[in-house]
């Protein structure tokens, strides 16, 4: 929550603001996101208008999370670009219009996440070009790049090769 008390409410009006606030729980997806508690930076700019704050600015810090492709570990960071209209409580704005002031507090939380999730990458990588775990015994092909198995009898076509067995033997004439 941010506490708006110093900036009037005569438009034109602003102040610039930077801090670091612990990420809420569940910021990201399944297989990536903010770990909870984690420090992210904010650096905002906050301007009073004619309905409301105007509050622009970013929010930068850390993602975790695994690769989708190989399962290892990887580590990145975000920068979330944002721009939110916070209107005061006795505005006749719709509430799915814009964002309501509580007093004289604004609540990022919900711009946050909306900025930080859709950024997300659905299918996160470790490197571009990873090419995953191995289909039959999951070995990670990134660590053994020549790695390969004998040629295996597709399962459809085993009881075809009985019949080859049988026509290798003693031929009668």
């Amino acid at each position: 929550m941010i506490d708006t008390h110093e900036l009037t409410r005569r438009a034109g009006s602003q102040r610039e603001i930077s801090f670091t606030a612990a990420a809420p729980a569940d910021l990201g997806i399944d297989v990536i996101g903010v770990p909870e508690d984690d420090p992210i930076q904010f650096d905002l700019r906050l301007e009073s208008v004619v309905e409301g704050v105007l509050v622009t600015g970013t929010a930068r810090g850390r993602l975790v999370g695994e690769c989708a492709r190989c399962l290892v570990d990887i580590e990145d960071e975000f920068l979330a670009d944002f721009q939110e209209l916070y209107v005061y409580p006795e505005s006749d704005a719709e509430p799915d219009e814009a964002s309501r002031m509580e007093g004289d507090l604004i609540d990022l939380e919900p711009v946050l996440r909306d900025q930080v999730v859709l950024a997300l990458p659905f299918q996160p990588l470790c490197t571009d070009d990873c090419p995953g775990l191995c289909p039959e015994c999951g070995t990670r092909l990134a660590d053994a790049p020549g790695h390969r198995h004998e040629d295996g009898v597709d399962p459809r076509w085993s009881a075809l090769s009985g019949l080859l067995r049988q026509d290798e033997g003693p031929q009668d004439q």
